[in-house]
């Protein structure tokens, strides 16, 4: 391949990558709280570890250790960090492994048994999660590379043949430690290639978020790690549940993570409400009718005498019908994140009419709106949340300059109108959120919202609603088994 072709391939694949719409950085900070986590389920998974029974014999003596149990496990000195480009890595050094086990003994006709206790001590453990996009657009562990080591074993005999398992002790002690060495590493295999990814499968992909829309965050591309943070580029798109395939172009200020003082960030570009809004005014949401009673009273008054002229033209059977008002968003909504806040624009129509009963309506006047809403966000536990407020309001006639003179005394009562009857609906709907993608039993907390020109970025700190054992265990795959037989070689730890 000639450099010129390489760099047209290069151009061309840089053209087409997606935009996200939502980034998230993981940084350093939070591997502390991820890390006392982690280590009480790594702990309960390395009392898990199965030794395989260990027989010999040496001149007349047969001997053969049995029922080895983990009886208690100390993690004395760890280490969680990243590592450029896409690893996650846990270094374990001076643990200690309390174990128990069944002896016994032959010569000849003599028989000797009981339990005897042993420790390992000085293990090491190594392990580098790699983290990865898989074809569904989920973060996952790909891959997992362990090196371990037991750096001495002990244990106490005793009894009348104490002298003969001293004698024996350097070959069934030199046997459990190679033993031991060989079942740690699988255990780290399963833990996070099978238990690890059961939980990140709990992180929402593309899922509902009511009965009309929902929202894909899909991985665009793998993890990327450096010393000190994780980010992640996710589609971050909503989509309308009748048009699940739809997608929309993003031309917006891609967002840019830069801090790193909190546990973890989030941002949002204009294109993330963007579809969001889009998605709803697909589906046929921004659309309200009010008729007889559900038209406020100091409105139905206000609008009879203004179109008085026309009403009193019409036939005796419908001047006395229920006003109806239809309000219809035009266009989707667009969003504006300036530094000063977030702005949302609307356009839409209003008819006046008569409803009367069993009749065609009869239509009084027609009018555009142009609304301009403030929005404020929120983020609590996993939902991004807004709080919307209009700000500015306008009426004009579709029909000529004069008109639009002639609704000026309409533009105040009007926009009591929505204040009172269609924010309080807008509201209700965002309040109920959009959840982040976080795995199960994690939550946002002190969060802090802060602006951007064309973005916002949410920096938060994680807490722990429930346990890794509880969260995993739940989600555990049907049919999971512990390891039984040992991955690859293992590597050994690095010094």
């Amino acid at each position: 391949m000639t450099p010129l072709w390489a760099l047209f391939l290069a151009l061309v694949a840089v053209t087409h990558a997606e935009t996200p719409g939502c980034k998230i950085r993981v940084t350093s900070k939070a591997l502390e709280l991820v890390k006392q986590e982690g280590l009480k389920f790594l702990e309960q998974e390395l009392e898990t570890i199965t030794i395989p029974d260990l027989r010999g014999s040496e001149g007349p003596f047969s001997y053969n250790i049995s029922e080895v149990k983990v009886a208690k496990l100390q993690l004395v000195q760890s280490e969680l960090y990243f590592q450029p480009t896409r690893d996650l890595i846990l270094y374990i050094s001076n643990a200690s492994i309390s174990l128990r086990f069944r002896r016994q003994l032959l010569y000849w006709f003599l028989y000797d048994g009981g339990y005897v206790d042993a420790s390992a001590e000085g293990v090491s453990i190594h392990t580098a999660l790699q983290l990865a996009r898989d074809p569904g657009g989920r973060i996952k562990v790909s891959n997992v590379s362990c090196g371990a080591s037991v750096s001495k074993m002990q244990a106490a005999f005793g009894g009348t043949f104490k002298k003969v398992y001293d004698f024996l002790s350097t070959f069934i002690i030199s046997g459990m430690r190679f033993l031991l060495n060989q079942q740690i590493c699988p255990v780290l295999h399963h833990a996070g290639l099978v238990l690890l990814n059961s939980l990140l499968g709990t992180v929402p992909v593309r899922s509902t978020v009511d009965q009309y829309v929902g929202i894909d965050y899909s991985l665009l591309s793998d993890p990327v790690t450096s010393a000190s943070n994780l980010d992640m580029n996710f589609r971050g798109a909503f989509f309308p549940l009748v048009e699940a395939n739809t997608s929309f172009p993003n031309r917006a200020v891609e967002p840019q993570l830069q801090e790193e003082e909190r546990m973890v960030y989030v941002a949002f570009s204009e294109f993330f409400f963007d579809s969001a809004m889009d998605s709803y005014f697909r589906a046929g949401v921004f659309r309200l009718e009010l008729v007889g009673d559900k038209v406020p009273k100091d409105l139905d008054m206000v609008l009879r005498a203004t179109f008085f002229g026309s009403i009193i033209l019409l036939s005796p059977a419908v001047i006395d019908a229920p006003l109806k008002l239809e309000l219809q968003v035009l266009a989707p909504p667009r969003c504006t994140i300036k530094p000063s806040g977030t702005t949302i624009s609307v356009t839409a129509s209003l008819v006046i009419a008569l409803a009367p009963p069993d009749q065609p309506q009869v239509q009084l006047s027609s009018m555009t709106m142009d609304a301009r809403l403030s929005a404020k966000m929120a983020l609590r536990g996993k939902a991004l949340q807004a709080q919307m407020d209009l700000r500015r309001f306008r009426i004009y006639s579709n029909q000529s300059a004069l008109e639009s003179l002639a609704l000026i005394p309409l533009q105040a009562p009007l926009k009591t109108l929505l204040q009172i009857a269609v924010m309080p609906l807008l509201n209700e709907r965002t309040k109920r959120g959009v959840q982040i993608p976080l795995p199960e039993g994690i939550d946002f907390v002190k969060e802090v919202v802060t602006n951007q020109a064309g973005f916002l970025t949410i920096g938060a700190d994680l807490h722990f609603t429930k346990g890794l054992r509880e969260v995993i265990e739940k989600n555990r795959p049907s049919g999971d088994l512990e390891p039984t037989s040992s991955p690859p070689q293992p590597v050994a730890p690095a010094s």
